[in-house]
């Protein structure tokens, strides 16, 4: 059997670790794997890279001319075909194919035109709007009836003049709905729910929970607080690149000033507002490196997900395969890693219980033992292998 996975990046960021977990379960499994990404670099030849980053700057400035996105990047899709030609694959599973990279038309009717299967993996809810990967933040409900007048318009993917949401909405409901055989997959039941309730509903909806790599996500040794001069501290790690964003950034600010002495955030990522800290607030760079990122969510005392919008956040599935408690608001899929004996939950929006939930792990209401437990349920493995088992059935 051979499959071949496109998505936005290869290997980094949350998808593209997924991609390359499941490409290696795919090799373990018999399979031969073969990648479509956006960006990245490879030098092997079952793995094909888009075009560079002036091509791809090209597309986001169409995008944000004529607000078309997702319907640009001709060429460089037309290459990646010719790729898909030689790798002949028996299923196509799709990721995210929306970020200027590929041309969505043209995927589907050579889709259509060869009648391959397809796995498609909704990441976000971009499938099935007019614009918009996430409305969950501004309570939008337009995707039901079909887009326009987008209230998000200016945000990802910008349009600076046009709002093309009820075309584009309509575009992508009859190429996506064209498709013989799809088989919609997503990592939460959440977003589960909201597939079948939109036009790709006409297809089966399957929640396949993402993995990670609990060898490398483990408890370790670590002198994470040692070397940032934390060791009498309790620390709240976050994970966020700036302190406004959907991510929930500013409720750190908001929760510095609850915190007691003996407490400490530590945000990893910040790239924008380090210099809006306060003096209990320690920012550290961004790392792609998976062990150094354990060491970090090891050598912390509590992860904090102040979410507004998410769909299952791995960084959730990371800290407890670490052994450590999550907080987090009750933000699309983000609770659902979480159980009783793990982590808390607290109503999205709401410091004060944000911090009740921080202060139940510091009574030790949560063990170490059960949040590594429960992060193993996640082993991509374990998870990924429902993929293995949803290809073989869609072959036969």
């Amino acid at each position: 059997m051979k499959i071949l996975q496109i998505n936005s990046v290869y290997g980094v960021r949350s998808t593209g670790r997924i991609v390359y977990e499941l490409e290696m379960l795919q090799s373990k499994s018999g399979i031969k794997p073969y990648i479509v990404s956006g960006e990245g670099f490879a030098d092997s030849p079952h793995v094909h890279i888009m075009s560079g980053k002036l091509y791809l700057k090209a597309n986001i400035l169409m995008t944000r001319l004529f607000g078309k996105h997702g319907f640009y990047s001709r060429l460089a899709t037309r290459r990646m075909l010719r790729f898909v030609d030689k790798a002949s694959p028996d299923i196509i599973h799709l990721h995210n194919i929306h970020g200027h990279y590929f041309n969505v038309r043209m995927i589907f009717e050579y889709i259509q035109k060869h009648n391959i299967p397809v796995v498609w993996t909704l990441h976000d809810c971009w499938a099935f709007t007019g614009h918009c990967p996430h409305f969950d933040y501004i309570g939008c409900d337009k995707w039901r009836t079909g887009c326009g007048a987008c209230p998000q318009r200016r945000g990802y993917p910008d349009s600076w003049f046009f709002d093309r949401s009820r075309g584009n909405f309509k575009i992508k409901e009859k190429i996506f709905t064209a498709t013989q055989n799809m088989h919609i997959v997503t990592p939460s039941d959440w977003l589960s729910s909201l597939a079948r309730q939109s036009f790709l509903g006409k297809y089966p909806v399957t929640t396949i929970h993402n993995g990670i790599d609990t060898d490398v996500f483990s408890p370790c040794e670590s002198d994470f607080k040692k070397r940032y001069g934390l060791e009498d501290k309790f620390v709240i790690l976050g994970i966020v690149s700036n302190l406004n964003s959907t991510k929930g950034g500013q409720y750190f600010l908001e929760l510095a000033k609850l915190l007691s002495e003996d407490e400490h955030i530590v945000l990893l990522s910040l790239e924008q507002g380090v210099d809006l800290l306060p003096h209990n607030i320690t920012a550290i760079g961004r790392t792609d490196n998976a062990y150094e990122l354990a060491q970090v969510y090891s050598g912390s005392d509590v992860f904090v997900n102040p979410t507004l919008q998410d769909t299952f956040p791995t960084v959730n599935l990371e800290a407890l395969s670490c052994g450590v408690p999550v907080v987090t608001f009750d933000t699309g899929g983000s609770p659902e890693a979480v159980t009783k004996d793990s982590g808390a939950v607290a109503k999205k929006g709401d410091i004060r219980e944000l911090y009740q939930g921080i202060q139940r792990v510091r009574k030790g209401e949560f063990s170490a033992e059960k949040c590594r437990a429960r992060g193993l349920r996640f082993s991509a493995e374990r998870c990924f292998s429902e993929y293995i088992d949803l290809y073989n059935k869609i072959i036969k």
